[in-house]
């Protein structure tokens, strides 16, 4: 059994996105690429002008979104006609496959909005499937809740709660965790994937070795191994994210995710002549 430890901390840069969306980027700066995660954006503010611009009509192709509201509401309109809102503790699991054009707008004019958008890379033979979806109410998502801690179970199976996110070729994990102060988080993760914790708030100590304080806001990149173990120097709330890596090379255009620079300029050029939605 190997203790899992802590590879790198990574204090997310400041950033912003769609119509001047502010928000805080870990993956997708450095590192670039945590097979198979390629981006997460923390979005949050109590000042509606920090987020009222919302993210505009914009096109995916090659890539998954998985868009994570902790609190607000965000509504949802894409290309294939679908459209709807999405409210506090909802999950919109999308596969954009060979193209989609979708705009996320915030449904609400002031008050706090919170969430995570998280991007996963496709293998090169699914990148060109069609366009689908998970969508994910709150009351549908499976929570695990003891003494010591409270636990969201998005994909994966804590114990004997299983997320409802199923049969994906990544085999992801994917957990709201919230621990108690003094308390530990114990789970066995799978030797052969990339994982990483994004600490929302409180102060945590990942496996046996001494690193520097991991305060709020920090993206926590993992070694590989199966026995984590966090234990909570203050009450404090993370997500556990975890998935198989897909060793493929990858070439990145914006919003495309390819293989090949020659795929990206096709996505651009499809997107330009009005045939990028098949």
């Amino acid at each position: 059994m190997s203790t899992v430890e802590i590879k790198q901390i990574i204090v997310p840069i400041l950033s912003s996105d769609g119509a001047g969306v502010k928000l805080k980027r870990s993956i997708g700066v450095e590192p670039n690429y945590f097979d198979p995660f390629l981006m997460l954006d923390e979005f949050g503010s109590d000042n509606k002008d920090d987020y009222v611009g919302g993210f505009p009509p914009h096109p995916h192709r090659g890539i998954e979104t998985v868009t994570y509201m902790l609190q607000g509401e965000f509504e949802h309109e894409d290309s294939t006609g679908a459209k709807g809102i999405m409210s506090s503790g909802d999950v919109q699991w999308m596969k954009t496959g060979s193209g989609i054009i979708h705009s996320e707008m915030p449904a609400m004019s002031e008050g706090r909005l919170h969430g995570f958008q998280l991007w996963i890379n496709m293998p090169a033979k699914l990148k060109m499937n069609k366009p689908d979806y998970i969508y994910i109410d709150s009351d549908k998502i499976s929570i695990h809740k003891d003494d010591e801690k409270q636990i969201k179970i998005i994909a994966g199976k804590f114990e004997n709660s299983e997320g409802p996110v199923k049969g994906h070729n990544v085999e992801p994990v994917y957990f709201d965790v919230e621990l108690n102060k003094d308390k530990q988080f114990n789970f066995k993760l799978q030797s052969t994937h990339n994982t990483f914790i994004y600490l929302i708030n409180g102060e945590i100590k990942i496996g046996t070795k001494n690193h520097d304080q991991v305060k709020d806001s920090n993206l926590i990149l993992l070694e590989k191994g199966e026995d984590l173990n966090v234990r909570a120097k203050s009450k404090s709330k993370f997500l556990l994210i975890s998935g198989k890596p897909i060793n493929e090379e990858i070439a990145r255009g914006g919003p495309f995710v390819m293989n090949t620079k020659a795929e990206i300029l096709q996505a651009v050029q499809d997107y330009h002549n009005g045939t990028f939605v098949k």
